[in-house]
């Protein structure tokens, strides 16, 4: 496949600040903010640097991972000089559209917003389209900390159980997600259609006006076409359900991440039990009842529904295990040993169990064991999707 046209990857990018935990400069701010374990949960809004210290801890306390508005963006630029960062370019689109691109799937990303810094970071020769009347600059600060990060000050004691990535925005742009007019032409055009963002929008009557532009849009795809629509949590958690409900007769392919499995189900899930996922499974399933649900979580990755999507599901986990190892420099090389790398024995057998529960109506790709010093946790799911859509677009899989 070598037509951008083919693949459009939507609705919107961003460029992202990019940081790590340490304990030192958490443990300043508890000290300075005079925070206290009592506080530790998410605060119905952030709208200052002390409330997005209390929604890290919370998170990092517990091995979570999460995405919320930030009312104050000068909170996201004072916390973000505490530490060394580096600009990336970000968005589930964006990011998948590189790895894509690695893999020999070239694509088209629908872009919201565009700046100097986006397009001198962007790989030469990446086709998109942009609905921004102007540049504009709006980044995402994402907070990465690793298992064993621990913060001891004030009477706050804890220890990270398991790495994890946390994404904090203040973007109009993103938060308007216009679309482009000309996108139902490019539709008519295309095999791959990725729907993910509007879990940025914040208003009602926007979002509404959105979704019935795009479901618009949407009549002009081939039959034939795959739409895969990649969850993600919502700054505005009611707006989850009118997106799910405006869409799902569009969609093949629903992706989430564990995160997001639990946000629907209001429990935790015990990831290596068969019996709780395949429960889990059919509870989620039953509000989200679309041809193919996929799930994607650091254990391993399934497929519930129609279509054999097993290789799809691998090079996915592939992909994302790269990154997870090498971060974005990675060689075909590193590609290739890893590949060779065992699986672990858990997600094996968990693999074997949920298919011995639930038949030929799943696939699970277990993940591998990985042992990494200085992972990367930004983008995993991205990369997931990325490698995911690129086995699709080459074997022009349904």
């Amino acid at each position: 496949m070598a037509d951008a046209s083919r693949v459009l990857l939507g609705l919107g990018g961003c460029v992202d600040y990019e940081l790590k935990l340490t304990a030192e400069v958490l443990e300043q701010l508890v000290a300075e903010y005079g925070i206290v374990a009592a506080e530790l949960t998410s605060p119905a809004t952030v709208t200052s640097e002390r409330d997005l210290v209390v929604s890290i801890l919370g998170y990092v306390a517990r091995g979570g991972g999460g995405e919320h508005f930030v009312a104050s963006a000068p909170a996201l630029s004072a916390f973000a000089d505490r530490f060394p960062h580096r600009q990336t370019l970000g968005g589930t689109s964006v990011r998948a559209g590189i790895l894509m691109s690695r893999l020999g799937v070239p694509s088209t990303l629908h872009l919201v917003s565009v700046n100097d810094t986006f397009r001198r970071l962007l790989p030469a020769g990446t086709e998109y389209i942009n609905s921004g009347a102007g540049d504009t600059f709006y980044p995402h600060l994402i907070v990465q900390y690793d298992k064993g990060l621990r913060v001891r000050a004030s009477n706050v004691d804890m220890i990270a159980p398991f790495p994890n990535r946390l994404i904090y925005v203040n973007d109009p742009a993103n938060s308007a997600m216009l679309l482009t007019d000309d996108l139902g032409d490019r539709l008519g055009r295309a095999d791959v259609f990725l729907i993910s963002g509007f879990n940025a929008m914040r208003d009602e009557a926007e979002l509404d006006e959105r979704l019935a532009a795009l479901q618009q849009h949407m009549r002009r795809l081939p039959a034939g076409a795959v739409t895969y629509f990649e969850d993600a949590a919502y700054h505005e958690p009611a707006f989850s359900r009118r997106v799910r409900e405006a869409l799902l007769d569009e969609i093949d392919v629903y992706g989430l991440n564990e995160d997001e499995l639990q946000s629907y189900l209001g429990r935790p899930v015990d990831l290596l039990s068969a019996e709780d996922v395949a429960a889990a499974l059919t509870a989620v399933h039953a509000f989200i009842p679309v041809p193919t649900l996929v799930l994607h979580t650091k254990y391993w990755a399934l497929a519930l529904g129609a279509g054999d999507y097993a290789d799809a599901l691998d090079t996915g986990t592939v992909m994302a295990a790269t990154r997870y190892c090498h971060g974005d420099d990675f060689t075909d090389e590193d590609v290739e040993r890893l590949r060779r790398l065992p699986r672990r024995p858990e997600s094996v057998a968990f693999a074997s169990a949920l298919r011995s529960r639930l038949g030929e109506t799943v696939d699970c790709v277990p993940g591998f064991a990985l042992d990494v010093q200085n992972p990367t946790t930004v983008g995993l799911g991205d990369t997931f999707v990325g490698g995911f859509l690129a086995e699709l677009a080459l074997k022009g899989h349904r």
